[in-house]
């Protein structure tokens, strides 16, 4: 890993753990991932019931996911030095990956048409804990059709990308404030 890969990897691990820490008590716990689905199902306007399951299931599957890989100490909680090795090793982490980068994207196209209009994005996202300038620039790197629209399978590659340490210059770097591709 280069140093720049590495930099902007931590960078968005970083966020990512105080995304995740949804009640800022400093450690992630199976609490923050109850809580923070709770958030976003709160913003989903229109998703049907299969789509709402399969987001919790997917924040439940993360949470599974970490205190099994990176729990070091068995306290049930994941603190900032245990949730870096995200950074080193992120094919542990492929099926819940894969599971949230599909329940995203599906929350905000409640029609199935594959298309996610700006505002159910921003709300989406900010209900996540993004700052709301960021998922604007995150919105317009992912190249908005002619009527401000993504496709849920561009943003479920972000979300992917957006976990990759070997890729640099991408649109999710726009959510720790980076320049995007």
């Amino acid at each position: 890993m280069t140093t720049e890969t590495n930099s902007a990897a931590v960078s968005r691990a970083g966020l990512v753990f105080t995304l995740f820490d949804a009640n800022g008590n400093g450690v992630i716990e199976a609490d923050d991932f109850e809580l923070l689905g709770q958030r976003v199902l709160a913003v989903s306007e229109g998703a049907d019931e299969a789509a709402k399951d399969a987001l919790l299931d997917s924040l439940r599957g993360w949470w599974t996911t970490l205190v099994t890989e990176l729990d070091t100490d068995g306290d049930g909680q994941v603190d900032p030095e245990e949730f870096n090795a995200i950074v080193l090793a992120p094919e542990r982490f492929g099926d819940a990956l894969d599971a949230f980068a599909v329940a995203l994207p599906a929350l905000g196209d409640p029609d199935g048409d594959g298309l996610v209009e700006r505002p159910l994005f921003v709300a989406l996202m900010t209900a996540i804990g993004f700052a709301v300038p960021n998922i604007q620039a995150l919105f317009d790197a992912f190249g908005p059709d002619a009527e401000d629209r993504v496709t849920t399978d561009v943003w479920a590659q972000g979300i992917r990308d957006y976990y990759a340490p070997d890729k640099v210059g991408i649109a999710g770097d726009a959510l720790v404030g980076g320049a995007a591709a």
